[in-house]
């Protein structure tokens, strides 16, 4: 569910491809110009314009976009102008080049996406950077946090509904047991969270709460300051639940402590055409604030008109 406002009758891509020559143009960049176009054109319009602008001026408008913008505001424009795929390829070498312990951008991206998605993610990776993900995640992370996302990154998962509730049955009681005796990082906990279709992960937590009485996510807040467990719990919630684990992680980066606008940046370039409208949803419920609202008080600038228009707010 796409919070996106698309005007009725959009430009053709050759006409938005001059208007941002133009906001580039003189002493100043016209950075309300280049927010009424690029905030408000879809994937494949974006895609058009950077095709047009490039045959027209032979250059590259994410070039010119870093070279004119600045700070967070630069950031936001320029991940936002990418391809969802490119820029998941762009987002996870970024996370395997600054990766730490606390880092679930890799989990938030294998697990988050639907199949095709991720294998999109994957190849281009391989155009972008001339290696693969799954080399760089292997690479860059070690132990525990290895053996569960080079397999993650690697998945290929069933989209069908097709549940077998045998399986759900006896792989909730494997869970449960691994899960009793602390092997967290067990062989088959990692098999079934890499491999299962989503439905049938659903399925199989769903019998292991009833059949069990706690939510898988409880019983794995063990320890809350272990980062596997963290990793893990982020796992599960955006194979289940994605919209849940982005509220959650706007929640984190609003906060009365400072902004994390990288978290903020990211979360709303990625979602804003998927599911932004049950993220805000879930966010005032949660917060009884509206989002936009929330990132008005926190934000300022191009950077704050830019986040406005990517999550629908009325006069963006």
């Amino acid at each position: 569910m796409s919070t996106l406002r698309v005007p009725p009758q959009v430009p053709a891509a050759s006409e938005d491809s001059e208007q941002l020559k133009k906001a580039f143009k003189g002493w100043g960049t016209n950075e309300d110009l280049v927010i009424s176009i690029l905030g408000h054109r879809n994937a494949a319009q974006r895609k058009a314009i950077r095709k047009t602008y490039a045959d027209a001026y032979g250059e590259d408008l994410l070039k010119e976009l870093e070279k004119e913008l600045t700070s967070d505001f630069e950031r936001i424009v320029w991940l936002w102008t990418l391809d969802p795929a490119e820029r998941d390829a762009f987002l996870a070498n970024e996370a395997t080049k600054k990766w730490t312990k606390s880092n679930q951008v890799l989990a938030e991206i294998a697990c988050s996406r639907s199949a095709h998605e991720l294998l999109s993610a994957r190849q281009a990776y391989h155009s972008r950077y001339k290696k693969s993900l799954e080399e760089d995640v292997a690479h860059h992370t070690t132990g525990d946090f290895r053996k569960l996302l080079a397999p993650l990154v690697s998945s290929y998962r069933y989209e069908g509904d097709e549940v077998n509730l045998a399986l759900a049955k006896s792989e909730a009681k494997l869970l449960h047991e691994k899960i009793s005796d602390k092997a967290y990082n067990d062989d088959d906990i990692i098999r079934i969270l890499a491999t299962r279709s989503k439905a049938q992960i659903n399925a199989t937590l769903n019998h292991y709460k009833n059949e069990f009485g706690n939510d898988i996510n409880k019983d794995l807040k063990a320890d809350p300051k272990d980062e596997y467990l963290a990793i893990l719990r982020a796992t599960i919630k955006c194979l289940v639940r994605p919209e849940k684990y982005f509220e959650k992680s706007l929640r984190l980066a609003i906060n009365k402590r400072g902004t994390d606008e990288g978290a903020l940046t990211r979360v709303v370039a990625t979602r804003a055409e998927v599911d932004m409208m049950i993220i805000k949803d879930l966010y005032h419920k949660r917060n009884s604030v509206p989002l936009d609202q929330a990132i008005k008080k926190d934000t300022t600038g191009d950077y704050e008109k830019m986040l406005l228009a990517l999550v629908g707010h009325e006069n963006a």
